[in-house]
């Protein structure tokens, strides 16, 4: 049985102590997409550090139609915040990028930008702030691939890395988080569809298969499978070449 109480004071303890040796009075900076894993890491670290030591970034691309969601998520936990809309930063370099191809950039392109000038955009306000940048990132996505590489997979530490999407909702409703942010179905913002959609299986799903092994369907069991082989590479540090001097 999981104990969300008990989790969540671990978790706090552990940002607690991670500060403590790698960033000493230092700010937690993250983005707020208003659901859940962003929802609950501000929550986790305005709980271990104090809310005046947390800071929230918006970033739109352009229109963000559930912004209203991500505010209402900063002013429930009384943090910093900085909107930064990243629309006209992607629309330039898009349209070099394009230029440079001589036609259109393929689909994955286009998903993927987003994420990674987002991240760079919470480095320059982290570096401008004496922060470090949270990964929201949780254990269901990491495990089958469902983040962008140097997009919303990078950060100096990850709350969340080890607990499953049913997990993290627990905890955030034992955080006294807005139930709707908690609840709200998981979507990346980019294509319009749920992370269910893209996926091609539920959550449920897939946190029962990784913490008990089983998947009642066998082709659901094979796609997760399979993109959890062909994504690994995503969580391993970069490989070097070690030469033998």
């Amino acid at each position: 049985m999981f104990d969300a109480v008990k989790v969540k004071d671990a978790c706090v303890q552990w940002i607690r102590d991670w500060f403590e040796e790698n960033g000493k009075g230092c700010h937690a900076v993250l983005g707020i997409s208003g659901g859940k894993d962003s929802s609950v890491c501000a929550a986790l670290c305005a709980e271990a550090l104090g809310a005046d030591r947390v800071i929230g970034v918006t970033m739109p691309n352009g229109v963000q139609p559930d912004i209203d969601d991500s505010f209402r998520l900063i002013a429930h936990l009384g943090i910093r915040k900085y909107n930064v809309n990243i629309g006209p930063a992607f629309e330039a370099l898009m349209k070099e990028v394009e230029a440079q191809l001589g036609g259109p950039a393929s689909r994955q392109t286009h998903v993927n930008m987003a994420p990674r000038l987002r991240m760079t955009t919470l480095y320059a306000i982290s570096q401008s702030n004496n922060g470090r940048v949270v990964n929201t990132c949780n254990l269901s996505e990491d495990w089958v691939g469902y983040s962008t590489r140097y997009g919303d997979a990078a950060g100096d530490f990850s709350p969340l890395g080890g607990l499953t999407v049913q997990e993290v909702v627990a905890i955030g409703k034992v955080l006294g988080l807005p139930l709707d942010l908690v609840e709200k179905a998981p979507s990346d913002g980019l294509t319009g569809l749920t992370d269910e959609d893209n996926l091609g299986f539920t959550y449920a799903v897939l946190d029962k298969y990784i913490r008990t092994g089983i998947c009642e369907d066998p082709e659901t069991k094979a796609l997760i499978d399979h993109k959890h082989v062909t994504n690994l590479f995503k969580l391993k540090p970069i490989p070097h070449f070690e030469p033998e001097l």
